[in-house]
């Protein structure tokens, strides 16, 4: 599986903490549905439902891990299918890949709303224990 932080991601992130260089982090995060590993790329297993909605993390980070602190919702979405990844990126179309990761959802159905509940979104970094 490839999901985790792009590699673009984790070299800024490290080169901003170990060599003082500077990081131009996103003005926003938007998430987007996938029936499979999005992969290195974070395009693989694109969901029928192309729609990125933007997430927010309104409180620090601890232990190394961040939830969003408002829920995602998709309307009436556009396909019959099982989401069971998220990409994020930096923009509501094309844009960066930043990162991804697994959810644990139900089948959709061609019209129905889809939702990420609020804290259900979780991104993290190994941190020693």
């Amino acid at each position: 599986m490839a999901t985790g932080f792009a590699a673009a991601t984790a070299n800024a992130i490290l080169n901003a903490l170990c060599r003082s260089t500077a990081w131009s982090e996103p003005d926003a995060v938007y998430i987007q549905l996938h029936t499979g590993d999005p992969g290195s790329a974070g395009t693989s297993n694109a969901a029928t439902e192309t729609a990125r909605v933007q997430a927010t993390f309104g409180t620090n980070a601890s232990g190394g891990a961040i939830s969003n602190t408002a829920a995602l919702e998709w309307t009436n979405v556009a396909g019959t299918e099982d989401y069971t990844h998220y990409s994020a990126w930096d923009a509501s179309s094309s844009g960066n890949f930043l990162f991804s990761g697994p959810i644990t959802a139900n089948a959709v159905t061609t019209g129905d709303t889809f939702t990420i509940e609020t804290g259900d979104l979780d991104v993290s970094l190994s941190t020693a224990a």
